[in-house]
């Protein structure tokens, strides 16, 4: 776990050891989500990023909505 410093002008520089795990690159835009007094950076990828995401999935057993119980 790595630890940052809010700078007064409520910045936060994210260490090089995560910039390079995330493959982040200047001018990516992060989601900032707050539950629960926890905060959470999203990086936002393309939509092309995700294909093949549900690869292998059987959508034998799957229901619609309207059938569930």
């Amino acid at each position: 776990m790595e630890t940052v410093t809010l700078s007064s002008k409520f910045q936060l520089v994210l260490p090089r050891g995560a910039r390079e795990r995330l493959r982040l690159r200047p001018g990516m835009r992060i989601t900032v989500l707050d539950k629960g007094g926890v905060i959470f950076l999203v990086p936002e990828r393309p939509l092309r990023a995700y294909r093949g995401i549900a690869r292998g999935t059987d959508p034998k057993g799957l229901r619609e909505k309207k059938d569930r119980h």
